[in-house]
């Protein structure tokens, strides 16, 4: 079987134009349509869609390989397109792409077609070849230089085999990719090309969908000079146990090979030691940064953390809508999203939810850095993180006087009635996952020389148990007083603010505390002074005060500027993934509608991926965004009489038309400063 018999001339488009990449993947699956290998289309084409979350299809240099293996693909088939133009594909350069090739694999063990796939693939890696094709005024022309560079192909790889076999050193390969269609065969014809170019013996092993290929023997192995595994999927390591292997993924197979090459001869990649199995999940053999690795492991948890945020966020935010509708946006109060058993049962549903948040958080960086004796130890300083200390207030000691260390522990880490708050929210969580993964880290280093016989013992006993007590005394007795001292700090400077009459200097500082951490102290410490001064405007009225006294205003101004910071972050940072594309991951943008709706809820937490992800850039960006806001909010003279609920409660704002625009003016902020400030993602990302 050769490619031109894959390749459909009803399914080549020369010439053609797509507004975008989805519009690209359409047009491309359309005309695979019209070749009639697919027997249900839209089960196709959301296969395409499925793969392209996974990482992109775009391999640069103007070209993208979109596949699928699919039951709705009844016979192989390739469909091609050139976009003269080019359209944004999220390619690993950044490039537009022009050149597609789709592919339409069948689920079945019968695997014929995949070595012609793979030899499309290598043949892609030939810039002469891919300018004919994106040149080729015809389909005929098309198809004729796909013929002539076939049979080239095929001739030169008789004439590598023996070129090949009288060179000095031997360079090994292992290469593979989730989908085993295009990527895995790509890096290996880089690095054999590469490898040729520079004179060395070559043998490059691909794990594809049908099977491992040009398999490594152990002879091969033990003479090698250097060794390279780049894949994104599992890859038999054992046998490489004690040689020098240069680890890394797919990608850089494609796009660096004369470095992955020069690195595995020159005697510095790091020894392979082995594992507990024989198939290991291949990872970097590059020695990873501190920052790397802190922003892997907190980025473990933040992936983890996302779907409690957003599911549980929606939940309260359809809790304050029922509330809205049933008419207690002005009256509810304190019990605004909970006036009704519907909504409270929305509400009860939605805050357990996002009570999950902080510990998720810890967990899985713990999870991260220790594997999963970390996960319980996380898990736990998370869950001391998201609630403080003041539970421990309500334990009673038999009236007994306490004295010594015990009366240090109770002064100290049980917070009384009037002892501040101790809640460190988002920010303790990821103080306590990276200490919980540490801590384990550290067991585990501790247990190494215990005898075989206790092996079993020590991730279901020593672990946890050492592990939960080493986070929990930390956390009580160190980072969530420590938290407290700052918040009550921040109290009293908020209060003092207030005391002096400057509304619009507080508007801008309780608006900017909104969007620092999101749910956490700071953020906290801002929202529990604003509700405090709704109580205090209750107080006033309840001794004679009118609701349009200046005292009483103030204290709805506070209120409002509090909410209005809040509902910026998410919305700003919304408005950047739009507008500013390359500035986010595909992930982090497709979760651009949610942070809409939380925003617009006053859920300032779904931000917080975006700000633990990058927070030297982030942070700032929200931070100023929401303090503009907070400002003009103040200096319009908006109130708000409601202590929750965003957009739900906009029948309590006072100026509520000045309101918005202080709010849109916020968010604008916030997303044009994300545009200048934040870098670009990473490319692999995108």
């Amino acid at each position: 079987m050769r490619i031109i018999d894959l390749l459909d001339s009803k399914s080549i488009q020369l010439n053609g134009q797509a507004a975008d990449k989805k519009d690209a993947l359409d047009q491309m699956v359309d005309l695979m349509a019209a070749s009639g290998k697919i027997n249900d289309v839209e089960t196709y084409r959301k296969g395409v869609y499925a793969r392209e979350e996974e990482s992109t299809t775009g391999i640069g240099d103007g070209i993208a390989i979109p596949h699928c293996k699919s039951d709705a693909v009844s016979r192989p088939g390739l469909a091609a397109m050139v976009v003269p133009d080019g359209v944004e594909f999220d390619s690993l350069d950044g490039q537009p792409a022009n050149l597609f090739f789709l592919i339409a694999a069948p689920n079945t063990e019968d695997n014929v077609h995949l070595d012609v796939l793979s030899k499309l693939s290598m043949l892609l890696m030939d810039e002469n070849f891919t300018n004919q094709l994106k040149n080729a005024k015809t389909v005929e022309e098309f198809l004729s230089v796909i013929d002539s560079a076939e049979k080239n192909k095929d001739e030169e790889s008789e004439t590598t085999a023996v070129e090949n076999r009288t060179s000095d050193k031997l360079i090994l390969a292992v290469t593979g990719c989730p989908t085993g269609i295009a990527h895995t065969y790509m890096a290996a014809e880089a690095l054999e090309k590469k490898a040729k170019e520079l004179g060395y013996q070559v043998k490059v092993e691909t794990r594809g969908s049908g099977g491992a290929k040009n398999v490594l023997t152990e002879d091969e192995i033990d003479r090698a000079d250097g060794i390279i595994v780049a894949a994104d999927t599992k890859v038999p390591m054992d046998r490489f146990k004690g040689k020098r292997i240069v680890v890394t993924k797919v990608a850089d197979g494609i796009n660096k090979p004369e470095q992955l090459i020069e690195e595995s001869l020159s005697g510095k990649a790091p020894v392979y030691e082995g594992g507990a199995g024989d198939v290991e999940e291949t990872k970097s053999g590059e020695k990873e940064s501190f920052g790397h690795a802190a922003y892997k492991h907190l980025m473990s948890g933040v992936s983890h953390m996302l779907p409690f945020v957003i599911g549980g966020g929606i939940m309260v935010a359809i809790a304050f809508l029922i509330d809205t509708i049933c008419g207690y946006g002005t009256t509810g109060g304190g019990d605004f999203g909970k006036c009704t058993p519907l909504s409270a049962l929305f509400k009860y549903i939605g805050d357990f939810s996002m009570g999950l948040m902080v510990p998720v958080l810890a967990g899985y960086i713990a999870y991260s850095i220790a594997d999963r004796p970390g996960l319980a130890v996380g898990f736990a300083g998370g869950l001391l993180a998201a609630n403080g200390n003041a539970v421990l207030a309500n334990y009673v000691f038999n009236g007994k006087e306490l004295g010594g260390f015990s009366k240090f522990i109770s002064d100290f880490a049980f917070v009384g009635e009037n002892g501040g708050n101790t809640v460190s929210g988002f920010l303790g969580g990821i103080v306590a996952g990276f200490l919980a993964g540490f801590i384990v880290l550290g067991l585990k280093k501790l247990c190494e020389k215990l005898p075989d016989s206790l092996d079993g013992i020590k991730p279901t006993l020593i672990y946890p148990l050492v592990g939960i007590f080493v986070i929990g005394v930390l956390m009580c007795m160190i980072f969530n007083p420590l938290i407290g001292l700052i918040n009550t700090g921040l109290s009293n400077m908020l209060t003092g603010i207030s005391d002096a009459g400057m509304i619009t200097v507080l508007g801008l500082i309780l608006g900017a505390m909104m969007a620092i951490d999101m749910g956490g102290p700071i953020n906290k410490a801002a929202y529990v002074f604003g509700t405090g001064m709704l109580a205090t405007a209750t107080q006033m009225m309840a001794t004679g005060a009118q609701a349009s006294d200046p005292a009483v205003q103030a204290c709805y101004m506070a209120m409002a500027s509090i909410m209005i910071g809040g509902m910026v972050p998410p919305v700003g940072i919304a408005v950047a993934c739009k507008v500013f594309p390359k500035k986010f991951t595909k992930a982090e943008r497709g979760s651009a509608v949610s942070n809409i709706v939380m925003g617009c809820s006053f859920i300032t937490e779904g931000a917080i991926p975006f700000a633990a992800s990058d927070p030297l850039h982030v942070i700032p960006c929200t931070m100023v965004g929401a303090g503009v806001a907070g400002f003009l909010s103040a200096l319009f003279g908006c109130t708000l009489m409601a202590p929750h609920g965003g957009v739900f409660v906009f029948a309590t704002v006072g100026q509520p038309f000045l309101y918005i625009i202080a709010w849109l003016i916020g968010s604008a902020v916030t997303a044009v400063m994300l545009g200048f400030i934040k870098k670009d993602a990473d490319a692999s990302a995108q």
